[in-house]
C-alpha cells in the first residue's frame, strides 16, 4: 500500500495532499471482511494534475465525474484512487438492464423470511467504499433516480419498506463516461451538479512510454517507443475521423505486448490486440498499414524482449 504513496511522491504530487491522504487512511480503517475488495491496480495512473484534482475533491467529501474520449485512463484512475485511499471498491456498470433494484437491492427469501439482498450501491454506501459508476451516461431514468439520492449532500438513501441508508463518511462515487457510444445520452444538470467534473486529457508520448516502461522493464526501449508511436498514430487518425476509435485500445496494446513475451511474433500479437478489434475490412486495411510503419513483419520476439527466455509449449 505504501507503494501508492511513493508513486505519488515520484510524480511530485503536493506533499500536503499526500499527508491528508495518510490522515484519511488512519481515520477510516477498513473492516477485515472488506479488505478483499482493496485491489492493486493493473497499471499505475500517471498524471500529476489529474491526480491532484481528484485527491483534493475526495478529501473534501466530493464525488467525481471523469469524462473524455476512449483510452484516456478513466477507469485506471478510478482504480488507483480507491487503492491510494485504501478503500474497498465496487464497480457498478450501467446498461439497459440496470435499474434501481440492481443498484440498491431486491427482496429475496432467506430462512423463510423476506429480506433485502443488498446491491452494490447499498454495500458501497454502508461499508465506506469507493463506487465506480461505469458509463454513467447509459443509466436509465429509474437508475438515475437512485443516483440523485445517493449523491445528494444529505448522504441518505431512503429504501421503500426498509430503513434509511446513511452513507459512511468515507464513501465516495466516481462516475466515468465516454462520448458517442451507442446507448449513451446527455446527463441532466441535476445529476452533473452532484459531481466535480474532470475532463481527462488524451494520452501523450511521455505518459505512454512511462506506462510501457513500468509494465515491461525487460523490453527494449526502442521497441517500446515504436509501440507507443503506434498508439499515438492510431489516436491521431481517430481524432481526424479517418478511422473509428475501435482500434484505440491501450489495454489491447498492453495485452499484445504480453503475448510477445511468450514468443509470439509482434505482428501477430498486434493483430489480436489492435487490428482485429475492427470488423470493417476497409478500416482494418488502413490500420494494418499504420501498424506496418511501426511494427515490421520481420520483427521477432527477440527484437522486443532481447533478454527474455521465452516460454516453450
Amino acid at each position: 500500500m505504501e507503494q501508492s504513496l511513493e508513486f505519488l511522491k515520484k510524480q511530485k504530487v503536493s506533499e500536503s495532499l499526500i499527508r491528508e491522504v495518510e490522515k484519511f487512511r488512519e481515520k477510516y480503517p477498513v473492516n477485515e471482511s472488506d479488505k478483499s475488495r482493496i485491489l492493486k491496480p493493473f497499471i499505475p495512473f500517471y498524471g500529476k494534475e489529474v491526480l491532484e484534482m481528484s485527491i483534493a475533491a475526495i478529501l473534501q467529501n466530493e464525488n467525481i465525474l471523469l469524462t473524455g474520449s476512449k483510452a484516456t485512463g478513466k477507469n485506471v484512475l478510478a482504480e488507483n484512487l480507491a487503492y491510494i485511499f485504501n478503500r474497498p471498491s465496487y464497480n457498478i456498470s450501467f446498461h439497459v438492464n440496470t435499474d434501481s433494484s440492481s443498484l440498491i437491492g431486491t427482496d429475496t427469501f432467506i430462512d423463510n423470511q423476506v429480506k433485502l439482498r443488498k446491491g452494490p450501491v447499498y454495500q458501497c454506501a454502508v461499508n465506506g467504499g469507493f463506487g465506480v459508476l461505469d458509463e454513467i451516461n447509459m443509466a436509465k431514468n429509474d437508475a438515475v433516480s437512485v443516483l440523485h439520492a445517493t449523491l445528494d449532500y444529505r448522504k441518505i438513501i431512503d429504501v421503500p419498506g426498509y430503513d434509511k441508508i446513511h452513507l459512511h463518511e468515507a464513501t465516495r462515487f466516481i462516475g466515468t463516461m465516454n462520448y458517442g457510444y451507442a446507448g449513451t445520452k446527455e446527463l441532466n444538470e441535476a445529476l452533473v451538479s452532484r459531481f466535480l467534473v474532470i475532463d481527462m486529457p488524451p494520452l501523450d508520448e511521455e505518459t505512454i512510454l512511462f506506462i510501457l516502461e513500468q509494465m515491461f522493464p525487460d523490453a527494449g526501449k526502442e521497441s517500446l517507443q515504436q509501440f507507443g508511436g503506434l498508439f499515438l498514430d492510431l489516436q491521431m487518425k481517430s481524432f481526424q475521423a479517418e478511422i473509428s476509435n475501435k482500434a484505440l485500445d491501450f489495454r489491447g496494446l498492453i495485452a499484445a505486448i504480453k503475448t510477445i513475451r511468450t514468443g509470439l511474433a509482434p505482428a501477430l500479437a498486434i493483430k489480436m490486440g489492435i487490428t482485429n478489434k475492427c470488423f470493417d475490412i476497409f478500416e482494418r486495411e488502413i490500420i494494418n498499414d499504420i501498424v506496418l510503419t511501426r511494427i515490421p513483419d520481420s520483427w521477432t520476439g527477440d527484437d522486443v524482449f532481447p533478454t527474455t527466455l521465452f516460454l516453450k509449449s
